[in-house]
């Protein structure tokens, strides 16, 4: 078996940077927290707005923790990418795919397709050679399932 690397998008040197930009950003980006998460068990992590009137991280005291603002905000050209540089289309049959533009685009197949149409759908993408950002790896499975017969054989 031998290993094929995953597509690559042909991106122009603007997005290119984009991403690099919006990768170095993601890194500096703090950890947006809601107001008092540490306090109380029953608050979770998730960002939410702080809206008292008293609020101190409302008013973005120093001391307190930074609040969500566009100056956060990742470069234009890279909104709506993956990490990987390609643009994300949800996939629910492998008749889809023949829209795509492999050079571009992914397919992420949808949660509610089940495993023989997602089994279906992952074929068709590597005959067009099209990546699949969800892949579950069915050709890797069956080569296994095959040596480990072979095996018991002997």
């Amino acid at each position: 078996m031998t290993h094929k690397p995953k597509a690559k998008p042909k991106l122009d040197g603007e997005a290119r940077k984009a991403l690099a930009k919006r990768n170095a950003a993601s890194r500096k980006r703090p950890a947006f927290r809601r107001q008092n998460w540490f306090r109380y068990k029953r608050l979770g992590i998730a960002w939410r707005k702080p809206r008292g009137m008293h609020s101190k991280m409302r008013t973005r005291r120093k001391y307190r923790p930074p609040v969500v603002s566009a100056g956060y905000r990742g470069p234009a050209a890279a909104r709506g990418l993956h990490p990987s540089g390609f643009v994300e289309v949800l996939v629910h049959r492998p008749e889809e795919l023949e829209a795509l533009d492999g050079k571009l685009e992914a397919a992420r197949i949808a949660a509610t397709v089940g495993d023989r149409k997602r089994e279906a759908i992952e074929a068709r993408a590597g005959e067009l050679e099209i990546r699949v950002l969800n892949s579950r790896g069915y050709e890797n499975d069956s080569e296994e399932e095959d040596d480990a017969d072979e095996e018991e054989e002997e």
